[in-house]
């Protein structure tokens, strides 16, 4: 049988393709209000009959869709988890705690530094933004309602420490990949991310205090605030027992034990104490673990607070994983990306343009792909020749991709991690987009080094050299004599 010569597609038939899987999500967004799963499974078969026309026949395409679904198993484990977790954590008096606790000690003044730099602690020690959302974001966006301060201000106070303590913690798994995308090491990323972060993070936490000012005791609705709190205090066992699953969380984390286990560990934890000190039967608590937690207390405040979590509620973000990947994985194997981002590589002479292209391409593989790890890994594997080309250090490609896409994840509707914020805080992308003033200022920043070179570190002479060997080897392995006398220019 005769084999087909899969083709590189050109500069108009990857545009096209590309353009077509963006219509289909915009208009369906847009115009039918179509759910974002729906869309992109769509959108993988659109793209069959334009690889089938580059000489890729099913098998192939149908590999290339389940090579690429299978790296979301991992991450669709851990959302189960923290759905299970979310749960248990409310059952348990775990996020009331936090809540009843919350409300009494923190003025109303300085809650959204406070939230600020709460999230940022539970991220930095847990390695998991969402987690952090899951957990303290959930409970102080309970202070924040009865605190008279709107949703979408608390979401991006939340949202914004739980990215900042992601991404500098080196437990969390978007640090880890970054470095390794990019061919850097880990402690190396993370000191360099500094010059970036370290920066937006301060200038942030200065305009959440000045935003803070306009709240004072007056804004507080005393007599919600009253029914909250008393409502709680009957409900509830209150105290340092209920916590106990954050302790137990927090130290598996910081021992750098799995987070899947450790995950599942801190909810059956939860789950115990669920049925021990708040008087759960244990069939109950397995069906919270999985439908979530549910509550009709004829207060609407409570109500929003506390029915959450569940295994189910999940599987909405588990299916968006599978086929955003799968389609990320078909515009990849096809040479879409690469052959869109060849036809102007070449033009790209300064660190300014450097670094504005990989901001541009970071944000449009997060789009495409509507996952973190897919804009990670695609941005990264197609700019780091053009980093090494001009003679930067991996550690400024790295920084880069976690300034941009790690934390805009929350601010696309249709990424897993927007979905998932969505679902967990119950307030829609466009209310808090304005206030993750984080994610603005980052790659703002970046931009500036970019083009000034400030902390743009460049690789040794003696690296570039080695790295020509290698170069002059692939050309030419079998010539002795041009290995000798290459290498002993890089000795001198």
């Amino acid at each position: 049988m005769e084999t087909v010569q899969v083709k590189k597609p050109s500069f108009i038939y990857a545009l096209m393709m590309l353009l077509g899987v963006i219509a289909i999500i915009s208009v369906g967004i847009l115009v039918f209000d179509a759910p974002i799963q729906m869309l992109m499974f769509i959108g993988m078969f659109l793209l069959i009959p334009f690889m089938m026309g580059l000489g890729f026949n099913y098998k192939q395409i149908e590999t290339s869709m389940l090579t690429s679904m299978s790296k979301a198993l991992q991450s669709g484990l851990i959302l189960l988890g923290v759905g299970i977790l979310i749960a248990t954590w409310i059952a348990a008096g775990t996020v009331p705690t936090l809540i009843f606790y919350g409300i009494n000690l923190i003025s109303p003044q300085f809650f959204l530094v406070t939230t600020l730099l709460f999230t940022s602690i539970v991220a930095l020690t847990t390695g998991t933004s969402w987690g952090a959302i899951g957990t303290a974001g959930v409970a102080m966006m309970g202070v924040g309602e009865t605190l008279g301060i709107p949703a979408g201000i608390t979401a991006g106070a939340i949202i914004s420490g739980a990215y900042f303590g992601d991404k500098m913690s080196p437990l969390s798994d978007t640090t880890n990949l970054a470095p390794t995308v990019a061919g850097g090491t880990l402690f190396g990323h993370i000191k360099h991310m500094m010059w970036t972060t370290v920066p937006s993070y301060l200038i942030t936490a200065f305009i959440f205090t000045l935003m803070g000012l306009k709240y004072t005791a007056q804004t507080v609705n005393a007599a919600s605030v009253n029914r909250l709190l008393a409502y709680l205090s009957e409900n509830f066992q209150l105290g340092i027992i209920p916590l106990v699953p954050i302790i137990v969380l927090v130290t598996l984390m910081m021992r750098k034990r799995p987070a899947l286990p450790s995950i599942f560990i801190a909810a059956s934890v939860g789950g115990i104490v669920a049925v021990a000190v708040q008087g759960f039967h244990f069939k109950h608590i397995l069906d919270i673990m999985y439908k979530g937690y549910n509550v009709d207390s004829g207060i609407a405040t409570v109500n929003s607070m506390l029915q959450r979590g569940g295994l189910t509620s999940m599987l909405p973000l588990i299916a968006l994983f599978l086929f955003a990947l799968g389609l990320g994985g078909m515009l990849a194997d096809s040479g879409v990306l690469e052959t869109l981002i060849s036809s102007f590589a070449h033009k790209i002479k300064t660190t300014g343009v450097l670094v504005f292209v990989t901001i541009i391409i970071s944000y449009v593989t997060l789009g495409i792909g509507g996952s973190i790890y897919f804009s990670t890994v695609m941005t990264g594997t197609l700019m780091k020749p053009i980093f090494d080309r001009m003679n930067l250090k991996p550690e400024n490609l790295s920084r880069i991709l976690e300034d941009t896409a790690t934390q805009a994840g929350a601010l696309i509707p249709w990424t897993g991690a927007g979905l998932y914020t969505v679902a967990t805080l119950g307030v829609p992308v466009s209310a808090y987009l304005p206030y993750t003033f984080l994610a603005f200022i980052t790659p703002m920043i970046s931009l500036f080094y970019g083009i000034t070179g400030i902390s743009m570190t460049k690789t040794s002479q003696t690296k570039v050299k080695r790295r020509k060997v290698r170069t002059q080897r692939m050309k030419n392995p079998s010539s002795i004599r041009l290995k000798r006398t290459v290498l002993r220019e890089v000795e001198a």
